[in-house]
């Protein structure tokens, strides 16, 4: 069931810089870059916006944040939805990669209603949202807090490290 709920310019804009690259970046533009976004419904449950202030930058890992993806769960709203890009980077025993993980947050606590807007506008950020190879539905701490679970996620027991630490 689709809600009617539209995508924001911002929401796409995103999307797009966290998903393309490029290899010849300075260092002030890699500092910038999105490692983890947050993105919630509008006041008016219309549309799906950026959620203001709740983005990990690639400049704050090391500096003001040790662990990017325990601080990623911990930007999650206990008591209502959301929805996550997250720029997973894990190694394999083979390669190294990185690789944007779609996620859906739904916490048991969230109200109904919530969850139901959620749900059913999700399919609008997905459209947006093309050529994402990992989604994640999650719907407590408990999925998400174990970086093992992710890292089952984006390849199973191949994976060794996620975000430089070891599983």
């Amino acid at each position: 069931m689709a809600s009617g709920v539209t995508v924001t310019e911002d929401v796409i804009t995103v999307f797009k810089e966290m998903k393309v690259r490029k290899a010849q970046v300075n260092e002030e533009e890699k500092r910038r870059r999105k490692k983890a976004v947050l993105f919630c419904m509008s006041e008016d449950k219309k549309h799906i916006v950026l959620e203001e202030g709740r983005e990990i930058l690639l400049g704050d890992v090391g500096e003001t944040v040790d662990d990017p993806y325990l601080h990623f769960v911990k930007m999650l709203p206990t008591d209502d939805c959301r929805y996550a890009l997250y720029d997973a980077t894990y190694e394999t025993k083979e390669t190294k990669k990185e690789d944007l993980v779609f996620i859906f947050w739904a916490p048991e606590s969230a109200p109904l209603k919530s969850k139901m807007i959620y749900a059913s506008s999700k399919g609008a950020i997905k459209r947006t949202f093309s050529g994402i190879k990992h989604e994640w539905q999650v719907n407590g701490f408990e999925d998400i807090k174990d970086r093992r679970t992710l890292a089952e996620k984006l390849g199973g027991s191949s994976v060794i490290t996620l975000e430089g630490s070891p599983l």
